[in-house]
């Protein structure tokens, strides 16, 4: 009896240590998202700057194409959208449900980084790469970071995907879970901040 209430205490201070393990993860993880946030709001001040910084290159208005941006923006918002319901069947314990849902994450952030480096091609065989003008250098450093961005959560989506099907929804996977999903979600975020700082002024 008493070997029992011992090992059930031990087991109990482990599972007190990983729940306190857990919540230092999460707290660093918020101290990353709110670097991330300066970071941002360091690029977009810059790119405001230098938005009028066109020296004789081509403008925002002759290369900006907002119908191939309102795509690229659906696709990332419905990804949001499809992490919120893959997180809702994780809290419901359906494993396979949470495996699907993020899969199509996956695929829709693809997408998005597939029209983008589209997009970049494009403007670069128009003349109108980088190194152009301040104006320019400021579009693909702060677009291109978020990008960057995207393609790293693209890769711990796979990571997780990986991690819910050989470990299951274990306490450590749903909190990398949670935190992955909060990381997604403020990348939309930034990015409505790019469509509406970036792409609607520049075709006004």
């Amino acid at each position: 009896m008493s070997e029992m209430l011992t090992i059930r205490n031990h087991a109990d201070l482990l599972e007190e240590e990983e729940h306190h393990s857990l919540r230092g993860r999460e707290f660093g993880f918020w101290l990353f998202l709110m670097g991330d946030a300066v970071i941002f709001a360091l690029l977009f001040a810059t790119y405001v700057v230098l938005s009028g910084n066109s020296a004789a290159g081509p403008t925002s208005q002759q290369v900006f194409d907002l119908s191939h941006t309102a795509i690229e923006t659906a696709l990332l918002l419905v990804s949001s959208l499809t992490f919120g319901v893959a997180s809702l069947a994780m809290d419901k314990g359906h494993g396979r449900a949470v495996i699907l849902w993020l899969l199509i994450t996956l695929g829709l952030g693809l997408g998005f980084l597939a029209m983008e480096v589209l997009e970049f091609r494009g403007m670069i065989l128009q003349g109108a790469g980088p190194d152009v003008s301040g104006f320019f250098s400021a579009f693909f450093t702060l677009v291109g970071m978020h990008g960057a961005h995207v393609a790293m959560g693209s890769i711990g989506i796979l990571v997780m995907i990986g991690q819910v099907m050989t470990k299951g929804l274990t306490l450590p996977v749903r909190s990398r879970l949670n935190r992955l999903g909060l990381f997604w979600h403020f990348l939309d975020i930034v990015w409505i901040g790019i469509f509406s700082v970036v792409y609607l002024p520049g075709v006004m």
